[in-house]
């Protein structure tokens, strides 16, 4: 039988540490495909993912249960991936030329056909979603990535229902126009 969320937060507020890392064990995976849709696997990916288990244990004590634990971890995750984001534009700006795109940049490592031709199609949506605004990539992965509903999309993110189908709706527009023309280029 497993234990209630409501359970395992009293106990870490009373100072439980293995309370809280089963809260930890229980919300990893939902975390980390949040953090992971919104920001691509790697390092940045696995620190804002730390990052957010720390802010739910600095914010036990004010944790009121107005939402479930697994929708306020979300949102601390899509905000912190924003953050991210809001960084990593600023960090690439600097860095790298505007003249240079993606598709400039050498590839990785050979793999045999059937594998390249995965995960370049991986590559292929992984981009075309990164090119999102940032407001229309948290809706495709709350709700196209997690499996969110609408409603529960709109309250992670702080936002109407009408504007998460409306940016759903655009953000799919605009992954079906790049994966075309990514097939016809």
């Amino acid at each position: 039988m497993s234990v209630s969320d409501q359970v395992l937060i009293d106990r870490s507020r009373a100072g439980d540490e293995r309370a809280f890392r089963d809260l930890v064990e229980r919300y990893e995976p939902r975390v980390a495909a949040t953090v992971i849709g919104m920001l691509g696997p790697g390092d940045e990916a696995e620190d804002v993912g730390q990052e957010t288990f720390i802010r739910l244990y600095r914010a036990l004590d004010r944790f009121r249960g107005d939402s479930s634990l697994g929708t306020y971890l979300t949102r601390i995750a899509i905000n912190l991936s924003l953050t991210a984001l809001k960084k990593r534009k600023r960090r690439i700006s600097r860095f790298v030329s505007q003249d240079e795109t993606e598709r400039d940049r050498p590839e990785a490592s050979w793999d045999p056909r059937g594998e390249l031709e995965r995960k370049d199609d991986i590559r292929r949506v992984r981009g075309a979603v990164e090119r999102l605004a940032p407001n229309h990539r948290a809706v495709v992965v709350l709700r196209m990535i997690d499996g969110y509903s609408t409603r529960e999309a709109a309250e992670i993110l702080g936002v109407p229902v009408g504007t998460v189908m409306s940016r759903l709706a655009r953000a799919m527009e605009r992954l079906e126009k790049d994966m075309k023309e990514s097939d016809d280029g």
